[in-house]
């Protein structure tokens, strides 16, 4: 949910005038608050970040409306005994970008948001651990595999960038020097490329553009594509991957005006997700969209009529439309199943939207400069 945040707040952010023409920025801006809102009464002491809510073997036990639900929801928290700094960090990220968002439009809650994220970011330097190894159950699906220092540098960049304060600009060129140079992917769990983008914009370094464009490069010329032409990164969440190193190579392009090769990339994968090979993957837009995402609520008629493993398994469309929503994606051959059961193709997530909201406003952009 945190990276997911700083995603969505990075787009609107940097494509302010699309979201106020297409009028979706008091959308993006209560979801954004959505999200800070929730950050904020889960930091409840300078040290101390609730991180997670339910046992995810008793949540995927469940099918039905999750106001229905009545099994146990325990509460997880990092602490200094028990820390987690890649999760506090990004937290701390996600608010200091809201702040940045909310500056104009109500100071009092974008100060909030930031004396939160100098907390968090504090908390997550000082006491430093993967919050995947403070609460073991959350490794069972979001194992924080690339450490914390992505985050560390991440978040110090993006309070330098609320803040102006070069203690957090040196900061993240600290932490920064410790990563891997080389990427595989930007995503929920690796934050370097990110990084590298927001270093290059806040200091103009050509060091850290190069290593950006390497990124970049890399996704357009090296790494495996479909027959149709979607960059393939991992089968769980293939578009969430595209949609991803699009955004991020828009970036480069907006820094460095080489518009036409990261442009034609970034374009070339939204098409694909928008239906340009034959079919959506945006429910409820296009050609043939997802009819049957893995998405308890929206699978579920409205109450009184009953909902549980018998819904899952009907071939039937979800009797609500999830509009909007990306689903995972084909396989490396093309290939997909809008079947419920399909988890790895037909999840909803919300980091797998994030960037991809962004990477269509920055779209808008470039097509209307």
């Amino acid at each position: 949910m945190a990276a997911t945040t700083t995603l969505l707040a990075w787009g609107a952010i940097e494509y302010t005038s699309v979201y106020e023409k297409s009028g979706e920025m008091e959308n993006v801006k209560k979801a954004v608050k959505w999200a800070t809102d929730y950050f904020i009464k889960a930091h409840i002491a300078p040290n101390v970040l609730y991180g997670q809510v339910g046992d995810s073997d008793l949540d995927h036990s469940y099918w039905g409306r999750p106001e229905d639900m009545t099994l146990p929801r325990p509460a997880f928290k990092i602490t200094t005994e028990m820390p987690g700094s890649d999760l506090a960090g990004e937290t701390a990220a996600a608010l200091a970008a809201a702040s940045i968002l909310f500056a104009e439009s109500d100071a009092k809650y974008s100060d909030t948001c930031l004396e939160h994220a100098k907390q968090l970011y504090s908390f997550a330097d000082k006491y430093r651990g993967n919050y995947s190894d403070s609460i073991p159950d959350a490794a069972k699906h979001y194992k924080s595999w690339s450490g914390y220092l992505d985050e560390l540098a991440w978040a110090s960049a993006w309070l330098y960038r609320a803040t102006n304060n070069t203690f957090y600009l040196n900061a993240s060129k600290t932490h920064f020097d410790s990563l891997n140079a080389h990427p595989n992917d930007f995503s929920w769990d690796d934050k370097t490329a990110g990084v590298q983008v927001l270093l290059s914009k806040l200091t103009k370094n050509e060091t850290y553009l190069n290593m950006a464009k390497s990124f970049c490069e890399n996704m357009i010329h090296n790494r495996p594509r479909t027959p149709k032409g979607l960059l393939f990164i991992s089968k769980s969440g293939a578009l969430r991957y595209a949609a991803n190193s699009a955004y991020i190579c828009l970036q480069i392009g907006n820094i460095r005006n080489t518009k036409p090769v990261y442009y034609e990339f970034s374009r070339k994968q939204i098409d694909y997700m928008l239906g340009d090979t034959g079919r959506s993957y945006v429910i409820g837009f296009g050609k043939n969209p997802p009819k049957r995402p893995n998405h308890r609520s929206s699978s579920c008629a409205n109450a009184p009529v009953p909902c549980n493993w018998d819904t899952f398994n009907t071939h039937e469309p979800n009797a609500n439309v999830l509009y909007g929503a990306l689903v995972g994606g084909p396989d490396i051959n093309d290939s997909y199943e809008d079947k419920r059961s399909n988890y790895i193709s037909n999840r909803v997530s919300l980091d797998y939207n994030a960037a991809f909201q962004g990477t269509l406003a920055a779209l808008m952009q470039y097509e209307n400069c």
